[in-house]
C-alpha cells in the first residue's frame, strides 16, 4: 500500500482530535517510542523516555512538575517569559527552555516562598543582563589605548598654548 508522504504509516487517520488531558503514550498517532508525530507540523513531544529538548504538551509537563495544568496555564499570564509554542486548536507544546522556566518559579513561588509580584520583578531584573568582568575584561586594553591617545594629545596641546 502507498504511503502518505504526510501522514506517518502508524497514524491515526480516524479523525479523533486531541486535548490537552490525553496520555500520549499509546494514544492516538502516537509512536511505539511512547512519543507522538502529528503530521506535516513535524512536532515530536517528549514522553517518559524522551530527549531533554523534545517538546512536551502541558499535560506532559504537569505529570513531570505535579503541578496542575490549570496553573500553568495561570503562569502564563503572569510571566511573560513563559510563551509555549502554541498550534492548532491552542494546543501548548513547552520547549525544554521553558520547562526549566516553570521548575524555576515553582521553586521561588512554593519552596522560596516569593509572591508571584516578586518572581515577575526578579525575572525582570534578570533579563537585562547584568555588566559582569566577563564582559568588561576585552574592552579594557581598548580604553587604555584611547586613555593614553587622549592623554597625549592633551599634552602635545599644552605645549602649544
Amino acid at each position: 500500500m502507498p504511503t502518505d508522504p504526510v501522514m506517518p504509516d502508524d497514524a491515526d487517520t480516524s479523525g479523533g482530535d486531541f486535548t490537552d488531558d490525553i496520555d500520549v503514550a499509546g494514544g492516538p498517532g502516537s509512536d511505539d517510542d511512547g512519543s507522538t508525530s502529528i503530521g506535516a507540523v513535524g512536532i515530536a513531544t517528549a514522553g517518559p523516555g524522551k530527549a531533554g529538548a523534545a517538546f512536551r504538551t502541558i499535560g506532559e509537563l504537569s505529570r513531570e512538575t505535579g503541578l496542575p495544568q490549570h496553573i500553568l496555564r495561570y503562569w502564563e499570564t503572569r510571566f511573560p517569559q513563559l510563551r509555549p509554542l502554541q498550534r492548532a486548536g491552542n494546543r501548548r507544546y513547552y520547549r525544554a527552555e521553558d520547562a526549566v522556566l516553570v521548575r524555576r518559579i515553582d521553586t521561588l513561588l512554593n519552596r522560596e516562598g516569593y509572591t508571584v509580584r516578586g518572581v515577575q520583578q526578579l525575572l525582570a531584573a534578570e533579563k537585562t543582563s547584568p555588566v559582569t568582568t566577563d564582559t568588561i575584561e576585552p574592552v579594557i586594553p581598548a580604553l587604555r589605548a584611547i586613555r593614553a591617545l587622549l592623554a597625549q594629545a592633551l599634552a602635545e596641546d599644552g605645549r602649544r598654548a
